[in-house]
């Protein structure tokens, strides 16, 4: 009888993800460039548009926030290549970029002359294209020829083109990638290792199912295939490690988000490697491999925890041995956030109890540590090494303390100090808070709160929470300008949550919300917010949401399950339509986090939070304002469309905006994350701070 019930019940659910396809009157809204869908756009776009801009405070948060992004006082950011600093550049005068370099010692005077490589405004002109710049590939030892990536509108997928820094251009014959989600890895000076669209399609998820070797001078037709996926991947990549010691070459082959194998080519032939597949390989270093362990593991008669750091020498990988050492093992409040090496060093950030701390290991046949001292109570950003040298340049920052760039040296232990960004607002009247909120399952959610140091509570102040809960992607400390300019100083409550979903620690912190336990993560938010309004911090007419991406997944949620507890809700690039996300775009990738819709099984959990499917009529929800862009390839406009459609319908007020470039970051220059930046401000003022909200 159960067993019939059973199938009975997965009958309807799998009717009901059918009829929810089926019956979808706003389908026509996910065909990106239809004439019809982009009138929409125009229309919604100038509504909100003009509603914002017809605040007086709109133009000041505008000019404030475009100040910031084109201030000559930013940090430029370093890339380490031999005696030279490679920088991307935007401002005022080159709105799209343009890519520079100095040398390291002229850097570090404080005032360096920039030599222009490649100007990405001019280059637009010339190819009446909307270019923007994705990156550049150097090739080891020299780096004298580059592969840049350049986007046409922002989104995901890129041309990749050969460049030589020495005659500032694109290399006559040179290696081309037409546009596509891949990508090439230099092996030689005349070969690439490349994954891409070879013209018989692409996986399900739209990412390269092939990696093949291309010799300089023959087409891209001959290639040599040496790793063939299926349809059903994620995807496959290429990519090769370069060090002091050697060149590996590596295919990654994903089958999931969060699963797959890996392969090195070896002597011109594959060696596949026998791992679990859920670990992560993270770098090489004096020829040991080193791997994440995502679950525990036990293997060559040792037992190591998950979360933990391992290694392998390279011989000893392929050849099948299963001597891996221990390089770190972090405790229950605390994770591997991420690593880099100099030519002697290994250097680890570690994050525990949700601030960073810095770790230098040395390898002599065993692993030696050094707690490297870092600034504290802070987040520390790795940036760019030294692969001849062990110099590295670190970020530090807090909510109250402006980014620092700082350069150290691993052998020595010591760093100095290059450069701060400014005070933009004045920091000595706020204060910063962690406390602790329970989530519906007893579990006990940290979150911190920045707020004036007089701040009364009485319930009444407006409040800005964000959080992002997903792929295991930590929510740290940081310094915001615009934060502080234009909300913490108008007299708001900044609130960052670290709720489940994300790794501030570590892999069981992330898979306790993955697919049929993702309610625990909405939990955690909603946890957050009672908590806020328990402590008299704030109430729900004051209290603000603001997601992104995933993020935006998660509001979605949040003012469909409780409209009663959330007043303003920013929802930027957000899935929202969780019947149909695996068949837009790079969705079908995400299903190792949220589950298969197509099966009745997985359907039948994700149903009871798909915010597209829960919005009904009669219910008060507050007026949410929707950001995308149309040239995101990554999370699809439809799913923002869709739903501020449907809301409008329904007779809810909304507001939208669509930006028609700038990929999932939403904007390609300043002046566009200016506009689209001080429209958010504005309508979190209009919500939570004008005189009629109570």
């Amino acid at each position: 009888m159960r067993v019939l019930t059973l199938l009975v019940l997965l009958f309807q659910f799998s009717l009901l993800n059918l009829m929810a396809q089926n019956d979808d009157p706003y389908l026509w809204l996910e065909n990106v460039d239809d004439p019809k869908a982009l009138d929409w756009v125009h229309t919604m776009n100038a509504q909100s548009t003009a509603a914002f801009e017809s605040k007086p405070y709109y133009k000041e948060n505008y000019d404030k926030i475009l100040s910031v992004l084109n201030s000559t006082e930013r940090i430029a950011a370093p890339g380490i290549y031999n005696d030279f600093i490679y920088n991307f550049w935007q401002d005022k005068t080159n709105p799209r970029g343009i890519w520079r370099r100095t040398t390291f010692k002229d850097y570090l005077s404080g005032n360096p002359t920039w030599e222009i490589l490649l100007d990405i405004d001019k280059m637009s002109t010339e190819d009446n294209v909307k270019w923007v710049f994705k990156g550049a590939n150097g090739l080891y030892p020299d780096y004298q020829r580059f592969l840049v990536n350049l986007s046409k509108g922002g989104g995901d997928a890129a041309v990749v083109r050969e460049f030589d820094v020495n005659t500032k251009s694109f290399v006559e014959n040179g290696f081309y990638l037409p546009e596509a989600k891949g990508g090439a890895s230099w092996i030689d000076l005349n070969t690439l290792l490349v994954a891409t669209d070879f013209g018989d399609g692409m996986t399900i998820s739209g990412y390269p199912k092939q990696v093949k070797v291309w010799k300089r001078g023959t087409p891209i037709q001959d290639a040599r295939l040496v790793f063939q996926g299926e349809e059903n991947d994620m995807g496959i990549w290429g990519g090769s490690f370069f060090t002091p010691e050697r060149n590996y070459q590596l295919i990654t082959r994903r089958t999931s988000f969060y699963t797959g194998t890996y392969h090195f080519i070896e002597n011109g032939s594959m060696v596949s490697l026998e791992l679990p597949e859920d670990i992560s390989l993270s770098t090489v270093f004096k020829n040991q491999v080193l791997f994440d362990l995502k679950s525990d593991w036990e293997i060559g008669g040792q037992k190591f925890r998950q979360g933990a750091v391992i290694s392998i020498d390279y011989n000893d990988l392929i050849a099948g041995k299963t001597n891996y050492q221990l390089v770190i093992e972090p405790d229950d409040r605390s994770s591997i956030e991420g690593m880099s090496s100099t030519k002697n060093n290994l250097i680890v950030k570690v994050i525990n109890n949700v601030k960073s701390e810095l770790y230098s290991f040395t390898w002599n046949g065993k692993w030696q540590k050094t707690r490297f001292n870092a600034p504290e109570f802070g987040n520390i950003a790795l940036a760019s090494s030294e692969d001849k040298g062990d110099r590295f340049f670190f970020y530090f920052t807090n909510f109250l303390a402006p980014s620092t760039l700082y350069l150290a040296d691993a052998q020595k232990g010591s760093y100095i100090k290059i450069k701060s960004l400014p005070e933009w607002f004045k920091t000595d009247n706020f204060q910063v808070q962690q406390f602790e909120a329970t989530s519906k399952d007893g579990t006990k959610i940290p979150y911190f709160v920045v707020s004036a140091k007089d701040m009364k509570y009485d319930g009444k102040n407006p409040t800005l929470l964000y959080a992002y809960g997903g792929f295991e992607v930590s929510q740290l400390p940081s310094y915001s300008a615009v934060t502080g300019m234009t909300w913490l100083e108008k007299g708001g409550v900044y609130v960052l949550a670290n709720i489940r979903g994300g790794g501030e620690f570590g892999p069981k912190w992330h898979q306790a919300g993955l697919k049929e336990n993702r309610q625990r993560v909405y939990d955690d938010f909603h946890g957050v917010a009672m908590d806020l309004v328990k402590r008299k911090i704030t109430n729900p007419a004051r209290l603000g949401i603001y997601g992104g991406s995933n993020g935006g997944l998660l509001v979605g949620v949040a003012f469909t399950q409780r409209p009663d507890l959330y007043n303003a809700v920013v929802c930027s690039v957000p899935l929202l339509d969780m019947n149909r996300y695996n068949k837009l775009l790079a969705g079908a990738s995400w299903m190792a986090e949220y589950g298969n819709p197509d099966v009745p099984e997985e359907w039948a959990y994700i149903s009871q939070y798909s915010p597209y499917q829960k919005i009904k009529a009669g219910v008060n929800y507050p007026e949410v304002f929707f950001t995308t862009s149309t040239r995101d390839d990554r999370v699809h406009p439809g799913h923002a469309r869709k739903t501020a459609a449907k809301l409008t319908d329904l007779g809810r007020k909304v507001y939208y905006f669509e930006n028609t470039e700038g990929g999932h970051g939403g904007a390609s220059t300043n002046e566009q994350r200016a506009k689209m930046t001080a429209q958010i401000y504005t309508y979190l003022r209009m919500k939570l701070m004008d005189t009629s909200v109570k």
